[in-house]
């Protein structure tokens, strides 16, 4: 089973994050399974982490279908499922939309779960900006969202952690997690991928009293799930209706080239 896992920073920027990704990768995957990291064009953006960018609707337009791309790209490449690996799901319902395998959310997975479950949850961010689109999801998702932390001073603590200082991490995390305790959170949810590969590295698992869930590691199991189901052809995806009937490949590729090519060349 081959698993592409969509990423929303540049590989390469820190030799400390892309270690802790393969071993996170490592620990969570089943046998048989491997998944296959992929991250942006390294011109995306020129800085250590792509958090000024994320906060603008526009932006993240693009930036959702560049991801929805990629998941046709891992159909067409034989990948059993696609997983869109960032806090705010970039590009997951065109996603669905556009492929027949299993499509996942790094956020979505965590929703789901919390709802089905009914846990009710404390999302710990450091990127202030992801807090609208981020709490718009869980609502959508029919979950119950008890708090959603902003952490202090999150790109700072975060940078010093990928330069292997973790200290200042941990104590930031550490407060965040207590006020969403006092909230009334029962699950601990790290709301981006650096964060969670970081608390992962730490074997952090609870905090308070509190389970901190692994959103990466859930999404990857929930992927493998999916693709186990369907191999037992307990479940299948529809192609009926509107948004899921299949058009002929040729088709999109042409209406992209022509359509995105007039819009971006104005």
């Amino acid at each position: 089973m081959r698993i592409w896992f969509q990423k929303h920073t540049v590989e390469g920027r820190s030799a400390l994050l892309d270690k802790m990704y393969a071993e996170h990768l490592a620990m969570v995957t089943g046998p048989g399974t491997t998944v296959e990291v992929h991250t942006l064009p390294p011109e995306t953006y020129g800085t250590a982490l792509p958090e000024h960018l994320v906060g603008y609707g526009e932006i993240g337009l693009l930036f959702g279908h560049y991801f929805a791309r990629t998941a046709v790209q891992a159909e067409r490449d034989g990948c059993a499922a696609w997983i869109s690996g960032a806090g705010q799901d970039p590009g997951l319902a065109a996603a669905r939309t556009r492929v027949s395998i299993p499509v996942v959310g790094y956020g979505d997975a965590v929703w789901q779960a919390a709802r089905m479950e009914r846990h009710r949850l404390g999302v710990l961010g450091f990127i202030g900006h992801l807090r609208e689109p981020i709490t718009d999801n869980i609502r959508a998702a029919g979950a119950d969202l008890a708090s959603y932390q902003v952490v202090e001073d999150g790109r700072a603590v975060v940078e010093r952690a990928l330069d292997g200082d973790f200290e200042p991490f941990l104590d930031a995390y550490t407060e965040a997690a207590l006020r969403a305790a006092e909230a009334g959170a029962q699950w601990l949810v790290p709301a981006e991928g650096i964060p969670n590969v970081i608390l992962v590295h730490l074997r952090v698992h609870e905090m308070h009293g509190l389970p901190v869930i692994d959103p990466g590691g859930l999404a990857i199991k929930t992927a493998e799930h999916l693709c186990e189901l369907r191999a037992l052809h307990i479940t299948a995806r529809s192609t009926a209706g509107y948004w899921l009937r299949r058009p002929p490949a040729a088709a999109v590729e042409h209406a992209e080239r022509v359509l995105l090519g007039k819009v971006i060349g104005g």
